[in-house]
């Protein structure tokens, strides 16, 4: 248990924090997934992975997800769409 106030409202601020970032989490992982499922399913899935670039980009610039990690996820759903309209 913390002891002194400004132990008590770093508590605080990391659970409001946390949740926040589980929210974006939670949403950047839906749309990658969203855009996943229209790319093998051979739907047009430009929107959804445009979607889900979006959803990234905002997880990096607000630091919920390294910019390096957010770099290298899409570049791969990139890579899939762009091999999935090629075969």
């Amino acid at each position: 248990m913390a002891n002194t106030s400004s132990a008590r409202k770093r508590i605080r601020t990391n659970e409001r924090k946390r949740l926040r970032n589980r929210m974006y989490n939670s949403r950047v992982k839906t749309m990658v997934k969203k855009a996943e499922d229209a790319i093998f399913s051979g739907d047009s899935a430009e929107d959804a992975v445009r979607e889900a670039l979006i959803s990234l980009d905002k997880a990096a610039s607000k630091g919920i997800v390294h910019k390096n990690n957010a770099a290298r996820r899409k570049s791969r759903l990139v890579k899939k769409l762009v091999a999935s309209k090629s075969a």
